[in-house]
This record gives C-alpha cells, structure tokens and sequence, in this order.
C-alpha cells in the first residue's frame, strides 16, 4: 500500500510539473491516469500472446548530445517517461532533438531467474528513426524504421545476476532525411505537426525456450472456406512439428499438425463472416511440438473476410466486402495526442477515438500516414471498424508538378536515390508484415497526394503482389497512374467523384479525402487563436447544416460510382481545428446521434439505388 501511494504521489507531481512548464497547451482526460512508473502496462501484441515477458515502460534515464559522439553516456540529463516522444508532455522532457543530436535511453532492469533459461528476447513497438541497442554495454543490434517493431535476441549480452543494463541511442532527422515521417516538421505549421524523435511505443522482454514461435501468418479465404497459417520457427530441430487449431468460443472447429516452417491449410466449415456490423472473430492457438511435447506455444485470433473488387449491374467497379457491396464511409484520422503526440495515453485514450467514431455511424477509419500500436487494430478487429492503412509519407522535397490533359493536374513521380528508395521498401515492406493478420485492415495505401510518390506503378504492384488479399489504393490524392484497385480524388470542401468514363470500368471510384469544416472550441485548442480549418464555422449548428447537405450529396454520388468517402477528420490536431472532436477529445462538436442519423444513411440500398 506503502509504494501505491509513493507512486501515486509522484503521478501527481510529475503532472503538476509538467502543467507549470506546459500550461499554454491542452490535453487529454487521460493524461493524469498516466502511470509514470508503468504507463500503458496491456500486452502489447495481441495477434501473438505469450504470458512469459516484462513491461519496460516507465521512467528510464535519457541524454541529449551532439551527432558523432557514439559512446554511452556516463551521465544524464533527467528521467523521460517511456514510451511518450522526448517532444511531448507526457514525456516529462519536451525537448526538441533534431538531426544535430543523439538521443539516449538507458534503464538497469531487474530480471528473474526463470528468464535465464532459454532466450529472452526484447522488443520495441516503434522507435522513430534510426536506433542502436546496447545490452551491458555491447551493441545488441541496429534498426532504422520509425514505424515498425523490431526486435533483438539479447541472450548472448545477459550477464551473470538480475540486473542488466539496456542503453539505446536514436537519430532522427525528421524533415531534413528522406525517411518516412508523416506529418512531422521541424517548424509545425498548418496540416505540418510537432515532430517526434525516439521511443513512441511499448518496450517489452520476453522469455522463450530454445526453439521458439518468431512470427507467424494466416490468410483467410472466404470462397474456399479455408485458413492459410504459417509460423517461422527459430531453431526448429528436426522432426519438430506444428501444431494449429481454430476455435469458436470452447469449440474447436479445425485442426492440423504440420511439419515446422510449411503452412497449414484450415477448413472453417460454415465461416462466420467478419464485418462491421457483425465482427466475428475466431481463436487459433499455434504450438511447436518437439519429441511429442509442446515447447513453445502462443495464442492469436483470426477472422474470416475478404476485400475485393467486382462490377455492378452498370459495369462500375465497387468495393466489395465479403462479395457484397458495402459503401466505405469514415474520417481521416491523424492519430496524434495534444499530450502525447504519436502515443497516447492508455489503452482507453486509444480505444476511445474507433469507439467514437463507430458511433458516429462510420464504418471506416483511414489511418493517415501514421502506423498505430498493434493494440489500436486489435480494438479495430473487435469493434468491427475498417481501416485503410497509409504508408507514412517522406522524401517530399523537391516536388515537380504538371498538367495531365484529361486526367488531373498533379505531381510528377519524384526521382528518388537509390538510399531513399530502399528506406522506403523497407520499411513498408515492415508494416505490412506486422500488420498482415489484422482483419480490420481492407486497403493498402502507399502514398497520400504525391508526397514523395516516385516509381508508382512499380511500387503499386509489388504491394499487390506482397499481399493479394487486399486492396491496394496506389495513390490517394496523388499522381494518377491505371494501376491498383482504385482512382482516388480529393476535393475540399465539397465531395466529388473521378470520372466514370475514364476509371470507372477499370478500377473503383473512391473519394479519399474532402470536407474539413472547422471549428475552434474556446478552451479546447492548441492555440489561443489563428487556427486553421479550410472552411470555418462559428457554430456547431452551422457546422452540422454544411455536413448534413454533403452526405445528401454523397447519395447521388454513389449512385454515379463512388465506392467510398474519407471525411477530414476525426479529431483536430494542433493548429487544425477540421475535427469532429476538439483535440483533447473533451468536446464532440456535433452530437453523436445527430452524426448517426445521417451518416447511416449511406449504407441504406433504398436510399442509393444499390443492389447487391
């Protein structure tokens, strides 16, 4: 009780210092439920549970020192919070790094005699961008990736005893390197963000026997009524086999023991379809069977869905779910924290925006250049809320534009060098394979408005052939090629729809993104004052007439040929006062019933003359 009320105490002083350096800027209701000494504490991966492993949040030693000097400190600057950016409030730093300077991390963790055995592991959700780990002072490994979680076998750096010593330094350039970055700028402004530099995302150890479950990956098949599952298996001795099951509930609905590193071909008899309106999910459970006794084992879950492309009676290709078209409606969603900028607070912060917006009536979030925790598509899966994942922008240097007679004036593909290129598939080549298993997740979206789009027909085929069971939107907004499974326009404010006659028989017709009606809530924004929207209102009834007369718009537009709209946006975001919400979600600025009434309108086939 003693150390619950010591922690609890330094909670409170920890937010009332940081209130006193920061009391210019909002935050979130959940910042004061941050626990600094285990903040965000849920199993971080939820499409391959372990019970064996450590949380590694909370408050770990941290330095600032120029580029070059490669040594670990002897000494520190103060405690940072993990895993909050050292930019941000909850951070406990809001310090700004920057392409001249290093920023170090070091923790001495306590580990227990069980984790001796074996190999233990440590995993990093995100770390943005370039991260170097040392365990006990030798180099464990090296990562570049802001976006995707890595991960280091550290069993030959454990040394004798409980204590270990983890240090890790991080070099971001943000907007002066070519690697992806999203909306982070040096200098925000505008739709340009705060930047982010260094661990955003759950640290973890964990505990594995010799032979161990490294990833695994399934497939469904909705036609075949059929589960592909695959597991890479590190140290698999022969004769080692695989064991995978399916269950529904208690009940175990398919079977099948395989040799270790093939794949396994499930019969879900009967499947019960996942979808918004019902999200279905079944369980599997993987275990590596060695001598005939099970060495390692995890569990995971699955869905059974498909996300396609078809004609209708007209000849116009539609997004199709499950083999029935379903209008594809919902906000651009940034995904940033007044208080916690790429991280927020909890699990309930996180949860809250996909509760929220499915309440709204959406059935769709578009993930806006930004990659989320895993635990963000887990909530997704089970809300039943569709997701188009963006590959985060970077490299927007140096863009060239021209006219396109007949198509749309827009940005040439950019030449990129050959490092930029590689930065690039790399790592989204990364996230969609962390991300593959969730089925919440219906459109690949490589690159938003020609930020950065360089080589795109190539790029847009290499990402269908990567992963065949989505869709691939080649090119949201940007430079138009006919590759991918989708022309996608957009328009602010009002909503419009790519020509029928040039892409509509071809490849669906998708309106990625329009609206961004703003209103500023006094007392709720980032800034006292010049803050943007690219239309303004002065209150929320007004606000509400202009949205209502652009969703009756869409109606006819689906009728045309539109497949989906991407509404700007869930939340506003510093200076961007576009959202549904205010930034620290304490005001929804229209009510939800209201928003839910019109909304759903756009699913009704009366309504929009579509029959499946």
């Amino acid at each position: 009780m003693k150390n619950i009320l010591i922690v609890f105490i330094c909670s409170i002083l920890f937010i009332a210092c940081l209130s006193a350096q920061t009391n210019d800027r909002i935050r979130s209701q959940w910042a004061d439920k941050v626990n600094i000494s285990n903040p965000l504490p849920e199993y971080p991966r939820p499409q391959m549970i372990r019970n064996n492993w450590i949380n590694l949040n909370g408050q770990w030693d941290y330095k600032i020192q120029p580029k070059g000097e490669e040594k670990i400190p002897l000494s520190f600057d103060g405690k940072i919070v993990v895993p909050f950016a050292v930019e941000s409030f909850l951070s406990g730093v809001t310090k700004t790094v920057g392409k001249d300077s290093i920023l170090w991390y070091r923790k001495i963790i306590s580990l227990p005699a069980q984790f001796k055995s074996g190999n233990l592991l440590l995993h990093f959700g995100a770390v943005d961008w370039q991260s170097v780990v040392y365990v006990n002072g030798k180099k464990a490994g090296t990562h570049e990736g802001g976006h995707d979680p890595f991960t280091f076998n550290i069993t030959p750096f454990v040394k004798k005893g409980t204590q270990q010593e983890i240090a890790i330094s991080v070099w971001d350039p943000t907007d002066d390197g070519p690697q992806p970055r999203g909306k982070q700028v040096k200098i925000p402004r505008s739709i340009w963000y705060t930047s982010v530099t260094g661990i955003w995302q759950t640290v973890w150890v964990e505990a594995v026997p010799s032979t161990y479950i490294e990833s695994i990956k399934q497939t469904p098949d909705i036609d075949k009524k059929t589960l592909s599952v695959s597991a890479q298996i590190k140290n698999a001795l022969a004769g080692d086999r695989l064991n995978i099951s399916a269950w529904d509930g208690n009940k175990k609905i398919a079977e099948q023991e395989i040799t270790a590193n093939t794949t396994a071909t499930l019969n879900i008899n009967d499947p019960k379809l996942w979808s918004s309106v019902n999200p279905f999910l079944y369980d599997l459970k993987i275990a590596v069977i060695q001598k005939g006794k099970s060495v390692d084992a995890v569990q995971s879950y699955f869905a059974m869905r498909k996300s396609s492309v078809a004609p209708d009676a007209n000849g116009v290709q539609r997004l199709m779910l499950n083999n029935k078209f379903l209008f594809q409606f919902g906000p651009l969603d940034q995904g940033w924290w007044p208080d916690g900028l790429y991280t927020a607070p909890t699990d309930e912060a996180l949860k809250f925006d996909i509760e929220k917006t499915k309440e709204m009536g959406f059935n769709l979030i578009r993930k806006h250049v930004k990659v989320e925790p895993a635990r963000w598509y887990y909530h997704c899966d089970k809300l039943g809320m569709l997701v188009w994942q963006d590959m985060p922008s970077g490299d927007l240097k140096n863009q060239h534009w021209e006219s396109r007679p007949g198509i749309e004036s827009g940005p040439l593909d950019k030449i990129r060098t050959e490092a930029s290129e590689n930065i690039f598939r790399k790592e989204w080549s990364a996230i969609m394979e962390a991300l593959h298993n969730f089925p919440c997740i219906v459109v690949w979206v490589p690159f938003n408005e020609g930020w950065g789009q360089f080589k795109t027909e190539e790029i847009t085929k290499w990402t269908m052939q990567k992963d065949p069971s989505r869709l691939v939107n080649s090119a949201s907004g940007g430079n138009f090629h006919f590759v991918g499974h989708m022309i996608d326009v957009h328009n602010y404010p009002a909503p419009v729809m790519p020509r029928a006659d040039l892409f509509g028989a071809m490849q669906a017709l998708v309106l990625g993104e329009y609206g961004g009606l703003g209103l500023p809530v006094e007392n709720h924004t980032w800034q006292t004052k010049n803050n943007w929207g690219y239309q303004s209102f002065k209150n929320a009834d007004s606000l509400f007439l202009k949205y209502e007369s652009f969703v009756i718009s869409l109606q006819n537009w689906i009728k045309k040929g539109l497949s989906a709209a991407i509404y700007t946006q869930t939340t506003d975001v510093e200076i961007e006062v576009n959202g549904l919400m205010t930034y620290d979600r304490k005001v929804i600025k229209i009510p939800l019933e209201k928003l839910k009434a019109i909304n759903t309108k756009l699913y009704n086939p009366l309504l929009i003359g579509i029959k499946n």
